[in-house]
């Protein structure tokens, strides 16, 4: 591809970005601005915000790769990071907007009324966060990188400072207006050259697997990979519940007027991500057939339009995948800081506009410098990881919390510590010192089959053997979350007693 094309889309995106969060800045001035886009965020703006924020890196680019590489298998990453909706629909999304929390570590001191289990939760909400940026800013480099032969670090800090220039100058308010228009970006950005890579496919004679592959690639569990039906199942249930426990994603349905209206977001997402996640398979199977030998490699969809079409149409047509992919690092990015920001804010802080401006630069320098430094892995592997350590903590604090109020404050931390660190500790052995071999690589690359049901059990036991330790006002938070607002009860914003 012509290094100008490049450039210029990456440019047009950035700008892009700063002139519409700019936008929000006119808008932003109250601390509710801030974190929260003062709850009044429709469900088809909030809908394409939690799209663009939630397609990342591993969507745009991961997901083909992967597919190029293992085949059918990674099917089921698509499918778990939409279905996950399906079960934040029905068990999350109404109470938690309901509970008039700003953060995730909010809601665990509002429910369970212990700044132990808040500061837990604050600590956990920063690591998802700063591991699922890690690969957002290594993506960036290895774009900014194919297109120009810049250093790796360069794509990184290019999207960290865009991000951080945002989220400081508008808050929730302005990333909203960003991230709602770079999702309808990504989206044309794969959709349109697909449909010239279609006619060309067909044109070329619509070649097909080759034998090997159709007996081996196309079918699930059929590869050599070892461990497959466990790493299989445990990467279900990563994705189906660690979406519920990732706080970027959370924080979005605090944006919503109420209750109803985030239920009603949560399907219009499911209807955005599906539509999204027919395209990244497609050119999976495309570059298994054209490009076999970037096996093992992100850039197939920034490759492909090169190969096929050729020529000036080709350039141009990648020039739009890279427009896209540099949307995909900057939204994702964008929901990420401003979910750690809040948390830093607020917790370490001690809250106010300022100090969520300061916590924005703290929330992506630490990342930044672990993506230029830590060893570099399939970009949906590490965004996996982060799925795996959410399922593993907040997705049994959130279903428990909500609808079980015999859990304590003991429950919680324990199973905080347990499912959380657990998840925590097989993150760091695989990108520090992986890939492990045998059934321990498994165990430790796919650990949601076992840190989830541990996570659980830890908590049920240890509130069960605390009963003293309920919460003394259990029962008005349990009414609060599950009263709809149409009987017009008390909802303003909670506030954390530190504040």
């Amino acid at each position: 591809m012509s290094t100008a094309y490049g450039v210029t889309a990456v440019v047009l995106v950035v700008v892009a970005a700063v002139l519409i969060g700019a936008f929000g800045i006119r808008l932003s001035r109250t601390t509710s601005d801030f974190y929260v886009a003062s709850r009044t965020v429709s469900p088809l703006w909030n809908a394409s915000a939690i799209g663009g924020e939630y397609l990342s890196a591993a969507s745009f680019l991961g997901i083909a790769g992967l597919i190029l590489t293992y085949g059918a298998d990674m099917l089921w990453l698509p499918v778990g990071w939409t279905g996950g909706y399906l079960v934040l629909l029905v068990l999350v999304s109404a109470p938690l907007r309901r509970s008039g929390a700003y953060t995730l570590p909010d809601f665990a001191e509002a429910r369970l009324e212990s700044m132990a289990v808040r500061r837990m939760a604050g600590v956990l909400v920063v690591l998802i966060g700063w591991l699922y940026l890690m690969p957002q800013f290594q993506s960036a480099g290895l774009v900014l990188r194919a297109i120009t032969g810049a250093p790796d670090w360069a794509g990184g800090l290019l999207v960290a400072a865009v991000v951080a220039v945002n989220v400081m100058s508008g808050g929730m308010r302005s990333i909203t207006f960003v991230q709602a228009f770079q999702y309808w970006l990504k989206l044309t950005a794969l959709a349109v050259p697909l449909v010239f890579l279609l006619l060309a496919w067909r044109d070329g004679g619509a070649p097909g697997l080759s034998a090997q592959d159709t007996a081996v690639w196309a079918l699930p569990l059929a590869g050599d990979r070892e461990y497959g039906l466990y790493s299989t199942y445990s990467l279900i249930l990563a994705t189906f519940l660690g979406t519920m426990g990732l706080p970027h994603v959370l924080v979005r349905f605090y944006t919503n007027p109420d209750g109803r209206a985030a239920r009603r977001t949560t399907l219009v997402v499911l209807s955005l991500l599906g539509a999204f996640y027919l395209l990244p398979a497609v050119y999976g199977a495309l570059g298994r057939i054209y490009l076999p030998e970037l096996e093992g490699s992100d850039t197939v969809v920034l490759a492909l339009p090169g190969h096929l079409i050729g020529g000036v149409a080709g350039d141009l047509l990648t020039a739009l995948v890279t427009a896209g992919a540099f949307a995909a690092f900057l939204s994702t990015s964008s929901g990420l800081t401003v979910s750690v920001a809040g948390v830093i804010g607020q917790d370490i802080l001690k809250g106010g506009v300022r100090s969520f401006r300061a916590a924005a630069v703290l929330a992506v320098i630490v990342p930044l410098a672990l993506a230029t430094a830590a060893r570099s892995l399939p970009v949906a592997d590490v965004v996996g990881l982060a799925f795996a350590v959410a399922a593993s903590s907040f997705c049994p604090l959130l279903v428990l919390g909500i609808w079980w109020r015999r859990l304590t404050p003991a429950g919680a931390m324990a199973g905080l510590l347990a499912g959380g660190g657990l998840a925590c500790t097989a993150v760091l052995m695989t990108i520090g010192g992986g890939p492990h071999s045998g059934l321990l690589g498994a165990l430790l690359a796919q650990p949601a089959a076992w840190t989830v049901p541990i996570a659980f059990l830890v908590m049920v036991v240890a509130s069960l053997l605390t009963p003293s330790r309920i919460p003394p006002n259990v029962a008005r938070t349990m009414v609060r979350l599950h009263t709809p607002e149409t009987l017009d009860l008390d909802r303003g914003d909670w506030r954390p007693r530190s504040s």
